[in-house]
């Protein structure tokens, strides 16, 4: 038997400026953009070089939903970006604007820092010790 996650949803505000900070300031590629209907449309993004797992950008439809843009983990890091060199990567996205809410950081196991996407969620941009770098 073999599975694997296929998309993770993040709520968002509106499509186009999700695509905008995902695609323009960590560099994510956009593989899909299907308009449903009049409200939805089918927006993937993934990191460049991910094989499977792409994030799906659902925008909220209602007050339940609304009240999660941000904070769909209650405050934790939510989305785990490894990377194969974390300094390219920490210093591309600190140069378009990407804020680190904690500074870069050797642990045990690897290089890591903080950031947040533009609705606040935390995400961990993480070089595991041993990754080869380019």
């Amino acid at each position: 038997m073999k599975q694997n996650i296929a998309h993770v949803a993040i709520v968002v505000d509106d499509y186009d400026d999700a695509i905008a900070f995902y695609t323009q300031k960590i560099g994510f590629e956009l593989i899909e953009d299907t308009k449903l209907n009049e409200e939805k449309r089918w927006v993937l993004v993934k990191p460049k070089g991910a094989a499977e797992t792409a994030i799906l950008l659902a925008k909220a439809g209602n007050t339940e939903q609304k009240s999660r843009i941000g904070n769909q983990t209650g405050g934790r890091v939510f989305m785990f970006l490894y990377t194969d060199n974390f300094w390219r990567d920490y210093n591309i996205m600190l140069e378009k604007g990407v804020e680190f809410v904690r500074e870069p950081k050797e642990e045990m196991y690897g290089t890591v820092a903080v950031f947040t996407d533009l609705y606040g969620n935390l995400w961990d941009l993480l070089e595991p010790k041993g990754s080869k770098k380019n």
